[in-house]
């Protein structure tokens, strides 16, 4: 009797783990041993469902126009503009043989450094005047890719190399001395270059001159009647990145260069985005 007795107890707990196992079974759904156990993977979405590695975010509207420089802060003579500079057109808007060389005159005519795609497109501009000196200034603020706006920077510092020194050719056939050097900048923001272009009257001969031609076609006579504007267009073009978004500008005149004035565009605008930048995030 006292082996009956003593058998209660184990059968009872065996009973009970089997009522345990059956209740475990029916909780997790009948998941049967083709069903392993465990934490549930998560999710795996499709392809098309997943996010795109875009564009880093970019500046909204606000910030990038509290990134621009103002008449202000040039000096007293420095002005909101009146309208396109007249050079503008006589001057830049010309072709030359070399890719490189015409690639940058395009820049120089159109503003467009970064490109002309939306993603490149600028997220504010202004023009200011210099109304003693007749300069004109073109500011923009883009946002895009840092390694792209780097890539852009290092393009601009092949340019002397380049396109030292070369003719171009304008729509009514007159022909250009063109010259190209490099741009001292103030060192600022975490990637920045700089030009300095010259445009003035090319020799009788230049056309003639496959040693500073770069490719330019030749023609006995590169004049025209209507043809009559004599001196040097100085043109600096500089960029400095800041993260993923940059400033860009140029600052041109017939006169002499400012040096002041592209210094003071460069470090200043610098100092805008970077602290537009820095409120854009702490509102995140």
């Amino acid at each position: 009797m006292q082996h009956a007795c003593a058998a209660r107890p184990l059968l009872g707990a065996a009973l009970a783990a089997v009522l345990a196992l059956t209740a475990t079974a029916c909780v997790g759904g009948g998941r049967g041993p083709d069903r392993p156990t465990g934490p549930v993977p998560p999710t795996v979405r499709s392809p098309a469902a997943l996010p795109s590695p875009g564009l880093p975010p970019a500046l909204t509207g606000g910030q990038a126009r509290a990134a621009l420089v103002t008449a202000a802060d040039l000096g007293e003579a420095w002005e909101p503009t009146r309208g396109a500079a007249t050079w503008r057109d006589e001057l830049l808007k010309a072709t030359a043989g070399r890719s490189d060389c015409r690639r940058l005159l395009d820049v120089l005519y159109t503003e467009d450094l970064f490109g002309t795609g939306a993603a490149t497109a600028p997220r504010a501009t202004t023009a200011l005047d210099d109304a003693d000196g007749g300069a004109q200034l073109h500011y923009r603020v883009t946002s895009y890719r840092a390694a792209g706006l780097d890539r852009t920077l290092a393009w601009l510092g092949t340019l002397p190399d380049a396109c030292g020194h070369f003719t171009a050719r304008a729509a009514h056939g007159t022909v250009r001395d063109v010259r190209v050097t490099g741009l001292h900048l103030p060192e600022a923001g975490d990637a920045r270059g700089g030009l300095r272009v010259t445009v003035g009257d090319a020799p009788p001969d230049a056309a003639a001159d496959t040693g500073t031609d770069n490719g330019t076609d030749n023609e006995a006579d590169p004049r025209t009647d209507t043809d009559d504007w004599a001196g040097v267009l100085t043109v600096d073009l500089v960029a400095v990145r800041v993260g993923d978004d940059a400033i860009s500008f140029t600052n041109g005149t017939l006169g002499e260069p400012a040096d002041d004035a592209t210094r003071t565009a460069a470090e200043t605008g610098t100092a805008r985005l970077t602290e537009a930048r820095r409120q854009g995030r702490a509102q995140v």
